[in-house]
């Protein structure tokens, strides 16, 4: 795989980030964007366990979807409180992604400020809070609505990579999900191009997250991410602001994922492995027109 470090600055004008990053759907760390909120400080594992501690969480392991899972479906449900827990005494190989914390705290949503200067259409109904305990994992994926990200860490290290949609054949894509068939775990260490051939021409992007770093990372872009340490982070979404886009987004949602559970429901063992088979096929095609 033929991988780059994802651009950082500390600052960088409106201008400049629409023009380098925006409208090229260009990754970019901005490195100052959060030292100026009370949220960079102020969230610990301590103060959202004294606010939110009682509520009930989805915690996901570090397996793969097996062929009789759900899109979304959680492996496991206790409280907030108990998963930092588990989390502050020791590796934890368990996470919790899309916890819309500010639902049962809104009083959190004064500690940040929205980039509106950088991006139009944020959902600011909708900031999410992801966290994870050191080992745990993020496989490769896209999200299902298309939004641009702004992906903030607050503790904790992470690993990220990072693709744009254009290298999904080459990345193992399976058809009617946003869901990779490689395996990407310690990617950096080793990567299985041996079982994924495709995977040594696909081009990619990297870096690890530290304490204030925020990610764009634009809509529809694969990212794998695997927690170095235990942390958690927020992610602040804006819509599309093409109408396609917007459109491609809703075919996602409503289309894309109810076929893919419909047939998990009605023909699970064969869905499962005709969706990795034809991905095979797929990469294999692309390999072929590179190689031409």
């Amino acid at each position: 795989m033929q991988v780059q470090s994802i651009d950082r600055v500390d600052h960088i004008t409106p201008e400049d980030f629409r023009k380098h990053y925006y409208e090229t759907r260009k990754p970019l760390i901005i490195t100052g964007l959060s030292k100026q909120w009370p949220a960079f400080e102020k969230w610990t594992w301590d103060y959202f366990k004294s606010i939110v501690g009682d509520r009930t969480v989805g915690v996901y392991n570090n397996e793969r979807a097996g062929a009789k899972t759900l899109v979304n479906g959680a492996d496991e449900y206790i409280t907030f409180g108990q998963y930092l827990d588990m989390v502050a005494t020791g590796p934890v190989q368990l996470r919790i992604f899309l916890f819309n914390i500010f639902q049962h705290a809104p009083q959190l949503t004064g500690d940040f400020n929205w980039p509106d200067e950088l991006a139009k259409g944020f959902l600011k109904k909708y900031p999410m809070l992801f966290v994870g305990g050191g080992g745990s994992v993020a496989h490769m994926h896209y999200d299902i609505d298309l939004s641009h990200i702004f992906h903030t860490q607050f503790v904790g290290r992470k690993r990220v990579l990072l693709l744009d949609n254009s290298q999904s054949e080459l990345i193992y894509r399976m058809p009617m999900t946003v869901e990779s068939a490689a395996n990407f775990v310690g990617w950096a260490e080793q990567l299985d191009e041996n079982r994924y051939p495709a995977l040594k021409y696909a081009k990619a992007y990297t870096t690890v997250l530290e304490h204030g770093d925020s990610m764009f990372m634009p809509g529809g872009y694969w990212h794998h991410m695997e927690y170095l340490e235990g942390g958690f982070a927020m992610s602040l979404r804006a819509l599309d602001q093409s109408l396609s886009g917007k459109l491609n987004g809703l075919y996602h949602i409503a289309g894309l994922r109810s076929v893919n559970n419909l047939l998990i429901k009605m023909a699970p063992e064969w869905w499962y492995h005709y969706k990795r088979k034809v991905a095979t096929q797929r990469a294999e095609k692309a390999m072929r027109r590179l190689m031409a």
